[in-house]
C-alpha cells in the first residue's frame, strides 16, 4: 500500500503516448481478478473501446506514478448528444434524465490501480486519481459502470462511498458483464 500523497498525478488527453501503460497496467489488473480469459478483456478488444473513448472530445485521463512507476490510471469523457451510454439499460430512466448536451454527464470509462499501490476505499490511489480527474470537470453529474458480483459487492460499496448511487443495470456489450449502472450527482461533492 501507498500513501496516495505520494503519488505524482499527470493528467493527460494523448493516449498515443501512453497506451503502452493503459495496456500494461489492463493487463496486470485483470490478470490479477482472473479477467482475462474473457473475451471482453482481451488486449485488442480494451484497445479497441481506448481508442473509440479516447477519440471522443474532451476525453482525458489521470495516470498516478510513484517516481517512473506507473501506479494506476482512470480514464473518461463527457457524454455527447445522442450518446449510446444509457441505452442498454435494463429499466431505462426517464428521457429528460438521459437527455446529454455533452457538457451533462462525465462518464468514468475506466480506473485501475496496480495491487501495490492499492489502499483503503477512503485514502487510496483509486480516490486520489479519481478525485484529481473530477475537480477539474464542469459537467453536473458523473456516471460510471461497475460489476456488483465482483469481490463480493466491495467495489460497488467504495463507489458508493465516494457519493455515487446504483440507479439501474446495464450490459453495454454482447460479451461484457452485466453492470451496475452508479451516478454522482452533483458531480463535486
Amino acid at each position: 500500500m501507498t500513501d496516495a500523497d505520494s503519488l505524482i498525478l499527470l493528467r493527460t488527453s494523448d493516449v498515443e503516448k501512453y497506451r503502452q501503460i493503459f495496456l500494461n497496467v489492463h493487463v496486470e489488473v485483470r490478470t490479477q481478478f482472473g479477467l482475462m480469459e474473457s473475451p471482453f478483456n482481451a488486449v485488442d478488444r480494451f484497445d479497441e473501446r481506448l481508442t473509440r473513448y479516447a477519440s471522443r472530445e474532451g476525453w482525458e485521463a489521470v495516470i498516478a506514478f510513484i517516481g517512473d512507476e506507473p501506479a494506476g490510471y482512470i480514464f473518461g469523457g463527457p457524454l455527447a448528444p445522442g450518446s449510446q451510454w444509457w441505452s442498454s439499460m435494463r429499466q431505462p430512466p426517464p428521457e429528460a434524465f438521459t437527455r446529454e448536451t455533452g457538457s451533462r454527464t462525465f462518464a468514468v470509462q475506466e480506473v485501475l490501480v496496480r495491487e501495490a499501490y492499492r489502499g483503503t476505499a477512503g485514502a487510496g490511489a483509486s480516490r486520489t486519481l479519481h478525485e484529481h480527474l473530477l475537480a477539474e470537470r464542469e459537467e453536473e453529474r458523473a456516471t460510471l459502470l461497475v460489476d456488483a458480483t465482483r469481490s463480493d459487492g466491495r467495489l460497488k460499496a467504495v463507489y458508493e462511498s465516494w457519493g455515487y448511487r446504483d440507479i439501474g443495470e446495464q450490459q453495454p456489450f454482447d460479451d461484457s458483464p452485466v453492470f451496475a449502472t452508479m451516478l454522482r450527482e452533483p458531480l463535486h461533492q
